[in-house]
């Protein structure tokens, strides 16, 4: 399938590529949501215990390439759910979600929603996970961890297209790989770098010794095996009819 590809998605004048639309923030709802964060208790959100920062790839143009930051909450050994950032600053935009299963999890899997997953192990195998201003041999144990996972990533809000709304259906992401569609672009990971003074080369060199699944399911990365996308359509379908009960 062939995702909508919307347009004019940028229309407005006099403001910063890719900030939504509205009015600034009144000194009223500015105390509002400080008395709330007095009173409730954010529960879910505190419960984020991780920030990594990677890189993502759209499933139905490869070329399109964006740092990814992933605010990650541990529900159980095998399974962690991250809601996604476009950037760690205080501006930062909340883009999508990601559900990662260890390789235990997915293969429990049926093999049409196996399609749907991405492959972590190169990802950390070749220093484009970080955890930012974590010591790698702090990080190493989660490291070692997430090789062995697999992702599934919906995209909801393309700022890299500088829209400022989040417009269209979900897109489905890709992890970074090897070879082919799946080798990010060295600016992309230099201006990360030059961000977090770190050296993706360097901490490559550092993690020889983490090692993926034992055997890696080829129905992750589909594309890879397929040379084929996964992508959302949005379709006009007929309601449900509801059921009257005297």
């Amino acid at each position: 399938m062939a995702s909508t590809d919307p347009t004019n998605a940028t229309t407005g004048t006099g403001q910063k590529n890719g900030v939504p639309p509205g009015k600034p923030l009144s000194v009223g709802s500015q105390m509002l949501d400080k008395g709330a964060q007095m009173l409730q208790s954010l529960k879910p959100i505190k419960q984020m215990s991780t920030h990594a920062c990677t890189f993502a790839l759209y499933g139905q143009d490869m070329s399109r390439q964006i740092e990814t930051h992933h605010f990650v909450t541990r529900i159980n050994e095998d399974f962690l759910q991250c809601a996604v950032y476009d950037s760690d600053d205080s501006s930062g935009r909340l883009i999508g979600v990601e559900y990662i299963v260890t390789d235990r999890i997915f293969e429990t899997l049926s093999p049409e929603e196996q399609k749907l997953w991405h492959s972590h192990a190169y990802e950390i195998q070749s220093g484009l996970l970080v955890h930012p201003r974590v010591p790698e041999m702090v990080a190493k144990p989660e490291l070692e961890n997430l090789a062995k996972t697999y992702g599934k990533f919906w995209c909801t809000w393309q700022t890299d297209r500088g829209y400022k709304l989040p417009i269209g259906p979900p897109s489905l992401m890709m992890s970074p790989q090897s070879a082919d569609l799946g080798v990010v672009k060295s600016e992309l990971v230099k201006k990360r770098d030059d961000k977090y003074n770190i050296s993706t080369d360097a901490i490559r060199g550092s993690r020889t010794d983490i090692k993926g699944p034992v055997r890696l399911n080829t129905m992750a990365d589909y594309w890879r095996a397929h040379k084929k996308c996964l992508a959302i359509e949005v379709e006009n379908a007929e309601m449900k009819k509801m059921t009257i009960f005297p």
